[in-house]
């Protein structure tokens, strides 16, 4: 397992040189930021941001995200020269020397959360998400703004994404996956870049719109679409966590043994009721998910590949990009690197 930290490049204010001295960290997640969606990536953008992360003495092992433009996932007319952008994203990056690439095919939001900075009894704040309240939110009106998402449709826009995708339906939302994944995997097969779909956060359908990776049917689903370990999986414990139907130790062993988890986003969650939930510290106790049992489950599959410490708490006075600080995703990667190296040992100690 390579041991890996999200960072957004020079405007990020966690800095690279603090994080290469988190023990155990060698590698770095990140992306081109300043390209919109639906256009290729330069190499010379890439290279540079290589070459940034390199000279702090770390390794960028990922990519998160290529963006995939809404006309994709609408099956609009005009498609197939976005996913020609894509891939020659997928080609520079290979050119690069990179080889995992982490995307979602979520409609028109990304992640979503009701709060950024909810209090928790240790005075700590957290992201957090109630379905209520989120169902009395107006999605046009401003009031939906997270970091790491596109924020900058106008009013009509939305709407007129939004009445698209409900008029599509889960099922045209699959339709259309399928031909961006056949499409797609045999060039990033080509490029040597392994594909890693994130699943939908959270896994359920928000403002009437479709979502449909969400489960451990639908990754199944996936995969059978083009059966290549460069069509793989984000697995992210966070994401899948919040609906208790997801068996997250099971889901890892399973989807790992098949080498088709491509990247791994590891944070717990406290489930505070149906469709509710808040982040917490990584530990177990502090949160719904059982860390040990899901990293004891991915290391028996002889899972090797990237991971990530995903959201953490706002502590100590820090301030920043809600959900990615500096001091608890930190203490995020050194608790998993914990329970990994004593699961090492372990292994080792049983096999003399």
């Amino acid at each position: 397992m390579e041991m890996c930290f999200r960072w957004f490049g020079k405007d990020d204010p966690v800095r690279l040189d603090y994080i290469r001295q988190i023990p155990g960290v060698k590698g770095i997640v990140s992306a081109v930021y300043d390209v919109p969606a639906g256009q290729a990536w330069p190499l010379a953008s890439l290279l540079t941001l290589k070459n940034t992360v390199e000279a702090a003495s770390l390794k960028l092992s990922v990519i998160e995200s290529i963006p995939v433009h809404e006309d994709i996932k609408l099956g609009a007319p005009d498609r197939d020269k976005f996913i020609d952008a894509f891939i020659e994203s997928l080609k520079a990056v290979g050119r690069a020397g990179l080889g995992t690439v982490c995307y979602n095919f979520m409609p028109v939001f990304d992640w979503l959360r009701t709060e950024l900075a909810m209090q928790r009894p240790d005075g700590s704040a957290v992201l957090s998400y109630s379905h209520k309240e989120l169902d009395s939110m107006d999605p046009s009106g401003g009031e939906l703004e997270l970091p790491g998402w596109d924020s900058s449709y106008t009013k009509e826009e939305l709407q007129k994404l939004m009445t698209g995708f409900k008029a599509l339906g889960k099922e045209g939302l699959w339709k259309n996956l399928e031909y961006f994944l056949k499409a797609v995997v045999p060039e990033a097969e080509a490029a040597g870049v392994k594909l890693a779909i994130h699943p939908d956060d959270p896994p359920w359908p928000v403002f009437g719109l479709p979502r449909i990776i969400t489960d451990k049917a639908a990754m199944e689903r996936l995969l059978k679409i083009v059966d290549s370990p460069y069509n793989g999986l984000t697995l992210c414990t966070g994401s899948l966590g919040v609906s208790p139907d997801n068996k997250l130790a099971d889901m890892a062993e399973s989807f790992a043994s098949l080498g088709r988890i491509n990247f791994v986003h590891c944070r717990n969650v406290k489930i505070t009721g149906y469709r509710s939930f808040e982040e917490s510290a990584h530990l177990s106790e502090d949160g719904s998910l059982d860390m040990v049992g899901i990293m004891a489950s991915l290391y028996g599959a002889g899972y090797d590949g990237p991971m990530r410490p995903d959201h953490g708490r706002m502590i100590w006075g820090e301030e920043g990009r809600p959900g990615y600080g500096l001091y608890d995703r930190a203490l995020g990667a050194v608790y998993i690197n914990g329970i990994w190296d004593a699961l090492k040992k372990s292994s080792l100690k049983q096999g003399c």
